[in-house]
C-alpha cells in the first residue's frame, strides 16, 4: 500500500512542522492551537501505522498491537481536532490584538 505509507510520512511530516511552528511562536494562545494541529497530525500517524501494519502482517498479536495503535492514534487526533475547535477563536483573537 504505496499510498498508505505516503500518508504515514506526510502526517509525520506536518508533526515535525507544527512542532517547529510551535517553538518560533511567542503567542499562548497560537501555541496551544499549534500544539492541537500537531496533535492531530501525530494522531494520525500513529493510527494510519496501526492500519499498515494490518496489511503487512497477518498474527494474532498484530492486530492486537495494530488495534491498540489504531484506537489511541484515532483518540489523539479527536482530542487534537476539539483543542484546535476551541483555541481556533482565541487565536484569531490575539492576533487580531497583536496587529
Amino acid at each position: 500500500m504505496p499510498i498508505l505509507a505516503a500518508l504515514i510520512v506526510i502526517s509525520f511530516v506536518f508533526y515535525i512542522y507544527y512542532k517547529v511552528k510551535y517553538v518560533r511562536s511567542r503567542r499562548p494562545a497560537e501555541r496551544k492551537w499549534l500544539s492541537a494541529k500537531s496533535s492531530i497530525a501525530l494522531g494520525l500517524f500513529v493510527a494510519l501505522f496501526g492500519v499498515n501494519q494490518l496489511f503487512l502482517f497477518h498474527t494474532t498479536v498484530t492486530y492486537i498491537v495494530a488495534s491498540i495503535f489504531i484506537i489511541i492514534g484515532s483518540m489523539s487526533a479527536w482530542a487534537g481536532f476539539k483543542a484546535y475547535k476551541y483555541f481556533l477563536p482565541i487565536a484569531a483573537k490575539e492576533a487580531e490584538e497583536a496587529k
